[in-house]
């Protein structure tokens, strides 16, 4: 049997070689995503920054549970502020699991 349908190469994919700040996959959404200036963050990033400001260096597990938010909502939050340049890793620490997990500090 033979393969007649066409597969493209990973390197054909580019959209697809980083993942995207917002809609995974979409080129558009993470062109649209970085365009945005620090005057554009909405209230949950301005929550995490304020977070990681106040508070000093945090992991995504700190800052989930101080600000009593989902991790799957507080972490692509910090993602994006990473990529806007707003925050940076710091270094490394273990997590209430004994996991390592990168300290993340405001810019």
């Amino acid at each position: 049997m033979s393969n007649d349908h066409y597969t493209p190469s990973i390197d054909a994919l580019p959209l697809f070689s980083t993942p995207a700040p917002s809609v995974r996959g979409s080129a558009t959404s993470a062109a649209a995503a970085d365009s945005l200036g620090p005057q554009t963050l909405n209230r949950l990033h301005r929550l995490v920054l304020e977070y990681i400001r106040e508070h000093g260096p945090a992991t995504d597990e700190e800052i989930a549970a101080g600000l009593a938010m989902n991790p799957s909502t507080a972490r692509p939050r910090r993602i994006e502020l990473v990529r806007r340049g707003m925050v940076v890793e710091a270094g490394t620490r273990k997590t209430a699991s004994k996991r390592n997990a990168s300290v993340w500090k405001s810019i």
